[in-house]
């Protein structure tokens, strides 16, 4: 038995990446996992590799009618949701004088506008179940900055502050909500965002010599998606390799 057996998990931007890894370690516990993607072919390949009745549901994040639709599906199939992990993420990286607001309106609206579309939807049912559990990413880029990534920065500042003032409200419904902020990690948007050089310049400044791996935060989110963090809410807890000590 794992730790989320017969949960109803949603996972959005889980067609690849670090959402791709969180949905197949949330399967591998024992989780029905709603797996949600811009791409519905992805969505729909990464859910039918998990079994578990697993689904995949293309939904825009920054559209609130498209999560609408993908809750209100989860819920008249499944009955209830157990388990929010807000994943889905973007960035551009390019220095702030550099940057187009066109740009910046893209990153906040899928990165923390996404987190307060989905929360909006699945809060209050969350609080009518009287329990669950919301993981948000972050970014240690909110914690203490990233150069060529101001805007990013700023928006997943925004979702670690979401996270401690949602978490509060919820607390009396028993619903907990916690932030996993990801250190430089070996995925495809980090490919896209510099060659070997930041690459070799991170690993050398990473104590522990490595970039994370999406199984890193994967391990950590699905702690926090378990019974076994009832007690704990409104954390932010950095997955870095030590980069980030705060």
């Amino acid at each position: 038995m794992g730790k989320l057996d017969k949960k109803i998990a949603i996972v959005t931007g889980a067609g690849q990446g670090i959402g791709k890894a969180i949905a197949e370690k949330l399967a591998a516990e024992g989780a029905t996992v709603v797996v949600t993607d811009i791409n519905e072919a992805t969505a729909k390949e990464t859910a039918d590799s998990l079994g578990n009745d697993s689904v995949g549901i293309r939904t825009d994040v920054t559209s609130p009618e498209s999560v609408d639709v993908m809750v209100d599906q989860v819920r008249n199939q499944f009955g209830r949701i157990d388990v929010l992990v807000n994943n889905a993420g973007w960035d551009k990286g390019e220095a702030f004088v550099d940057s187009e607001r066109e740009t910046w309106d893209r990153i906040i609206q899928i990165n923390l506008y996404g987190v307060l579309n989905t929360s909006k939807a699945v809060l209050p049912i969350m609080a009518e179940q009287g329990f669950g559990s919301v993981v948000n990413l972050g970014s240690d880029a909110g914690r203490v900055g990233s150069s060529g990534e101001a805007v990013y920065s700023a928006a997943k500042g925004g979702v670690i502050a979401f996270t401690k003032a949602s978490a509060r409200e919820m607390a009396r419904s028993q619903v907990n909500v916690n932030c996993v902020c990801p250190g430089p990690t070996d995925t495809a948007l980090f490919a896209s965002m510099g060659g070997d050089k930041l690459r070799e310049a991170l690993t050398r400044a990473i104590p522990f010599k490595r970039l994370g791996q999406p199984s890193d935060l994967a391990n950590v989110v699905a702690f926090l998606a378990s019974d076994e963090a009832n007690f704990v809410t409104g954390q932010t807890v950095s997955v870095s390799g030590g980069l980030t000590m705060s």
